[in-house]
C-alpha cells in the first residue's frame, strides 16, 4: 500500500471498499436515474463543459466509457471524497450520487438536498459504503460542491459500516 495515501484512503483499501467505476454504474443503472445519463439533460443550453482540476468536495459528473463512434455512454454524479496524488494521472475517489430516494431505506446512503452550492436538479442520496476510483479524463464537468462538513460526515459513515460489518 503506498504510504503517501491518506488514513481514510488506507483504511478503504484495507476493508477493499474501493472499486472500479464500473461497478456504480451496475449497481446504480442511470436509466434510473432523472438525467438518464445524458449531457443534454444535465447542462443548460447557455452552459459549456470544460475540464479542469477537481477538489474534494467537488460533485462531478462522470462517463464510465465512450462508444467508437465517438458517443458518450453511461454517465453518473459522484462527489469526490479524497484523492490520491501519487499516481499519474491524478486518481479521484468518490462516492456515488443518486437521485432515487427509495434507496434511502439503506442506512449507508445518506440524504443530500438539492440546493444553489451542489447544483443537483432533485435531492439525492449519497452512498457511503463504498469508494470508487475515477480518473480526471472520466470526468466531463463539475456541477457543484459539497463543504468540508458534509465530506466529514459522509467519512465518518463510512467508517461506521466497517465497524458495524465487523
Amino acid at each position: 500500500m503506498k504510504e503517501e495515501l491518506s488514513d481514510f484512503l488506507k483504511t478503504a483499501y484495507k476493508y477493499n471498499r474501493v472499486r472500479d467505476l464500473k461497478e456504480a454504474f451496475e449497481e446504480y443503472p442511470v436509466e434510473e436515474e432523472w438525467h438518464k445519463g445524458k449531457l443534454e439533460n444535465v447542462l443548460n443550453e447557455d452552459e459549456e463543459a470544460y475540464i479542469t482540476n477537481y477538489d474534494i468536495g467537488d460533485i462531478v459528473f462522470v462517463r464510465e466509457y465512450t462508444y467508437s463512434d465517438g458517443r458518450i455512454g453511461n454517465n453518473h454524479f459522484f462527489v469526490i471524497i479524497d484523492q490520491d496524488n501519487t499516481a499519474i494521472p491524478i486518481e479521484n475517489l468518490g462516492m456515488l450520487i443518486s437521485s432515487n430516494l427509495a434507496k434511502l431505506k439503506f442506512h449507508t446512503n445518506k440524504l443530500l438536498e438539492k440546493d444553489k452550492i451542489n447544483n443537483l436538479h432533485k435531492d439525492s442520496i449519497v452512498k457511503t459504503d463504498v469508494i470508487y476510483k475515477i480518473l480526471n479524463e472520466q470526468i466531463l464537468f463539475k456541477i457543484g460542491k459539497v463543504d468540508n462538513e458534509k465530506i466529514e460526515e459522509y467519512k465518518r459513515d463510512f467508517y461506521d459500516t466497517l465497524k458495524n460489518e465487523r
